[in-house]
């Protein structure tokens, strides 16, 4: 298939796709951040229990993510865009993220654990409808390598942005409306408000008209949307289109699997602040500055990422990245016989690691998908979301078993309990060396991969 012709990304929908990640970086960070402590800390819901709660959502999100997928890539073969579903998604959002913190009074913990489950459920369904094909538009958008990271770098700062407004201003609006139940509901329609304000933006910024215009496809492009799934129940031939470009294309496979590895490293160390910032520095609020700590540097040193990888290659500069995080993450060990203010510079190292791990694999995806073919964007960037997805929920899943077998006791939001020594342990092991563990492991399966651009072996770095 003829490459898109390479046309320079307009302001309107640079704009307008960065807008989404107000959406997207919101959604991702702030249930990862707060959800399991809000069950366990305020609804009383045991940890074995919660730990259902928060993955059998992304599980149903992993499901439904291909057959997403394949509903945008129809769509884009119908009508030459993808934003119909994103504005369905956009719209019932805040439905159910808001009912996620609106538990009412009085119900039991398993009660409450079960009403968290079914409204995060319906958001989980709402944002897979909107980032499934907001992942597969920057294929769509230029066929030029450099414009790409353009995109992709407007995207990532204002996904630094938004995941340091929401994550460190949401705990600071929960805790400003009182705490409690009440401040998690304040909280939840505040977030809610601004996650619909961003995908909105996208909608509008990349338009019909405006996605035409950029894309410039050669004749018959939009037909191999359609051609490449036919009559073919959607949700089977997404699996099918997925799974063959993940057994295919090396590069995606490697890319994809590096990529989960450290969505499911930072789902950890998210999951976990707020336990360290209450049962370790002894300050639950806290979190807002551990937070900012570790997204803040993501502001400024995004456009050093982005240079640095002019010079040696997005590969190279995402080992780099990968590299610093894990290193600053094991330097957090500390916290073990020396908790302290002194965290918050490793943090902060972390977080200059933590900008170039969300920039670069996003920026290279799209060099990916067009060497593995277009028409398959949805099912790639489908199967890619699931994978995050996949990462992201595990995270907090794995610090609630892990504090289930330290003996973690769950309370109500009326009183802090003493936990035992395995369990603060063990959340100190869930926000250091397991995030850096895991992020090595990823290094480990970044040395096999080949950039599809360049065809040259990436830039190795042992970890």
């Amino acid at each position: 298939m003829a490459p898109t012709v390479n046309v320079r990304i307009p302001r309107r929908a640079v704009a307008g796709y960065a807008a989404g990640s107000v959406g997207t970086g919101g959604f991702g960070t702030l249930p990862g951040l707060v959800l399991a402590y809000y069950l366990t800390d305020t609804l009383a819901v045991p940890a074995l229990l919660a730990t259902l709660v928060v993955i059998v959502p992304k599980v149903w999100d992993v499901l439904i993510d291909p057959a997403v997928g394949a509903l945008s890539d129809r769509e884009a073969g119908h009508r030459h865009t993808r934003t119909r579903l994103m504005a369905l998604g956009a719209v019932t959002l805040p439905v159910g993220f808001i009912g996620m913190f609106a538990a009412p009074d009085g119900l039991s913990p398993v009660l409450a654990g079960l009403w968290v489950l079914v409204f995060f459920v319906l958001a989980t369904t709402s944002f897979s409808l909107f980032q499934v094909p907001y992942i597969a538009l920057p294929a769509e958008l230029t066929g030029d390598y450099r414009e790409r990271t353009r995109l992709m770098a407007w995207r990532i700062a204002v996904l630094a942005l938004a995941i340091l407004l929401v994550g460190a201003g949401g705990p600071a609006v929960r805790d400003a409306a009182g705490g409690g139940a009440g401040g998690y509901l304040v909280m939840g329609v505040v977030i809610a408000a601004l996650l619909l304000g961003g995908m909105l933006g996208t909608v509008l910024g990349v338009s019909p008209r405006i996605f035409r215009v950029v894309s410039s496809p050669r004749p018959g492009f939009f037909q191999g949307f359609r051609r490449s799934h036919g009559d073919t129940p959607a949700r089977f031939a997404e699996y099918r289109a997925g799974l063959a470009a993940l057994r295919d294309h090396p590069a995606y496979r490697v890319l994809l699997t590096a990529f989960v590895l450290q969505a499911l490293a930072t789902g950890v160390m998210l999951a976990a602040a707020q336990y360290v910032a209450t049962y370790t520095l002894a300050d639950e609020a806290a979190l807002t500055f551990l937070f900012a700590a570790l997204v803040g540097p993501a502001l400024l040193v995004m456009p050093l990422w982005t240079r640095y990888a002019g010079r040696v290659g997005k590969p190279a500069a995402f080992t780099a990245a990968s590299v610093l995080f894990a290193v600053a993450a094991l330097a957090m060990v500390g916290l073990v016989w020396a908790p302290g203010a002194w965290v918050y510079l490793p943090v902060a190292l972390a977080g200059v690691g933590y900008a170039g791990m969300q920039l670069f694999p996003l920026a290279m995806l799209p060099d990916v998908i067009t060497a593995a073919g277009r028409e398959r964007g949805g099912a790639m960037s489908g199967l890619w979301t699931a994978g995050e997805t996949t990462g992201l929920a595990l995270g907090p899943a794995v610090v609630l078993l892990l504090l289930a077998v330290g003996g973690f006791r769950s309370s109500t939001a009326d009183e802090v309990l003493t936990q035992p020594d395995a369990a603060r342990l063990l959340i100190v092991v869930a926000f250091s060396l397991l995030p850096a563990v895991l992020v090595g492991a990823s290094l480990l399966v970044l040395r096999a991969y080949r950039d599809p651009v360049s065809s040259r072996p990436s830039a190795k770095v042992s970890p």
